[in-house]
């Protein structure tokens, strides 16, 4: 039997750490322009954008009902990446 590649493939070391969601965190905003980071929080499922853009770098685009698209860089290619307020962190970095 072949073996599947879901979703969540090869991502179980990188997702295990769930903790609990307050609602500060639910609650967050952003504003267009924002520098943030993609980083998924594996207790909520809603929302996730894909694991390999876990850690990316990106800047918010637009706002989509709950949901934010964010511009990020793969290699050479620009990219949206549509994810919930959840699994996004501002970035301290000013850039």
């Amino acid at each position: 039997m072949k073996r599947s590649r879901g979703f969540k493939n090869k991502t179980r070391r990188l997702l295990r750490h769930k903790k609990a969601t307050t609602i500060t965190e639910r609650m967050k905003i952003f504003k267009v322009g924002d520098a943030v980071v993609i980083k998924i929080n594996s207790s909520i499922a809603k929302g996730c954008p894909h694991p390999r853009y876990y850690g990316v770098f990106g800047r918010i685009s637009e706002e989509r009902g709950r949901a934010y698209v964010v511009d990020v860089n793969d290699k050479n290619k620009k990219k949206q990446i549509i994810s919930a307020r959840e699994h996004l962190i501002l970035s301290k970095s000013p850039s």
